[in-house]
């Protein structure tokens, strides 16, 4: 789920608390958790809606003037159903907290050689350190430069980079990736081979 910068605000402020979103079927669920910018989401309930009940107060807890400007942004897909989804902001995302630690024990490492190597095993093909090594070697490096580098068609590398960023070792920057310094901690430990 996608939230323009204006609504982000209003969820960090506490002014936006509901969403509503056309979809085939829900992609969030009532008990669940999502990341977003401004941090983790709980999803308090996700309830199928019928357009004519949404109310302006609804429109204005999701961000919006009223409910006509609401209703604009739910026309792009008629053919799917309507949902409100109820949320507050739960913390922080905890990717940040780990990929600001730049002091790995020995489990901690060993636990990302043993992640990394998973990575690697189900890819068929090492991949993670190389990947590594050429973020870190300059900041905003691309999506599509790396790809050529390691020979993998793009979008499943970003995939897989974004296992990476789960691990705390990578971020995404407004263009390309970055090694965090979690990421620069692992390469400089010696077990990064």
């Amino acid at each position: 789920m996608l939230f323009r910068q204006a609504v982000l605000s209003g969820i960090a402020d506490g002014s936006v608390t509901v969403a509503f979103r056309r979809w085939t079927r829900p992609t969030v669920k009532t008990g669940g958790t999502l990341r977003t910018a401004i941090g983790v989401l709980a999803i308090d309930a996700v309830d199928e809606i019928q357009e004519h009940a949404i109310t302006d107060d609804d429109a204005r807890q999701a961000g919006y003037a009223d409910r006509g400007a609401l209703l604009v942004e739910l026309v792009a897909r008629p053919d799917s159903r309507c949902y409100r989804i109820a949320f507050h902001r739960e913390g922080d995302d905890p990717r940040i907290t780990l990929r600001q630690t730049v002091s790995l024990g020995n489990d901690e490492r060993s636990d990302i050689e043993r992640k990394l190597a998973r990575f690697d095993r189900s890819a068929g093909m090492a991949w993670t350190l190389p990947v590594l090594r050429l973020i870190a070697a300059r900041d905003g490096m691309t999506a599509a430069e790396l790809s050529a580098a390691v020979g993998m068609e793009k979008l499943k590398l970003k995939a897989r980079i974004r296992k990476l960023k789960e691990l705390g070792l990578t971020e995404s920057l407004t263009v390309g990736y970055r090694l965090s310094e979690r990421g620069h901690a692992y390469l400089e430990s010696g077990q990064a081979g």
